[in-house]
């Protein structure tokens, strides 16, 4: 059962703002791997009590951003490549499935389900903000799984990307990646619509892989030039 903040029921706005606002923090490396920080710190950074602090440090501790260590503060968690790479081999493993449903399915019904997705990635403009076509490339996924029927497939794949997103984004601050998201997305599909399921699953897993390294070598760059940026 998920239990994020997001969820029915979730406490207090204040928390959930924070929440975010820390997420952030963590996403774009101003909080960075390995780095300690008390409950304290942050509430006078964010002018907020410390208790939405204790609640959203709680809700991303068990999400798997942060350590608590009682007595000594938190501690955004070390980054651990070998973790993403199971993550990335599990959505692999759920996107291929969802593959080989769609082209199992009657050529028309497979073509009205991913109408949306071919409207965007084949016949319409591209997009050329990264951020953007970040946000879309996530949807195109989650579409394709979604579309082969199976609920509780498409929930975990959801809590996959979740996961992966705070890395995955990074894939889309060179122009070239862009443009690789667009051609392998179209080729996917037109691969799907003519029913070519090695072929779909093929292009599809190396689309992941070469993501994966991709982002991979960002993030270490990235990581390098957040530690020699002068502390504010």
């Amino acid at each position: 059962m998920n239990q994020s903040p997001r969820s029915k029921g979730r406490p207090e706005a204040l928390a959930e703002k924070v929440y975010q606002a820390l997420k952030q923090d963590i996403f774009e490396f101003r909080l960075m791997p390995g780095d300690r920080f008390s409950e304290n710190e942050i509430a006078d950074r964010l002018e907020v009590s410390r208790t939405p602090v204790r609640q959203a440090l709680f809700w991303l501790e068990r999400e798997g951003y942060v350590d608590v260590w009682f007595r000594s503060g938190w501690q955004v968690k070390p980054f651990d490549f070998e973790y993403f790479e199971e993550l990335y081999d599990f959505r692999t493993v759920l996107e291929r499935e969802a593959v080989r449903r769609l082209c199992a399915l009657p050529p028309l019904a497979c073509a009205e389900i991913l109408t949306e997705l071919k409207s965007f990635w084949i016949d319409a403009p591209r997009l050329e903000d990264g951020k953007a076509v970040s946000a879309h490339d996530e949807a195109f996924h989650m579409a394709l799984v979604a579309a082969a029927g199976n609920q509780e497939m498409a929930r975990i794949h959801a809590e996959l990307t979740e996961k992966i997103r705070i890395i995955r984004r990074l894939d889309f601050t060179r122009d070239d990646r862009v443009d690789a998201t667009y051609r392998e997305h179209a080729q996917i599909l037109r691969a799907i619509f003519q029913q070519h399921t090695e072929e779909a699953q093929h292009i599809l897993t190396d689309h992941i892989a070469v993501s994966k390294a991709e982002v991979r070598k960002i993030t270490l760059h990235m990581l390098q030039q957040a530690r020699l940026q002068p502390i504010e």
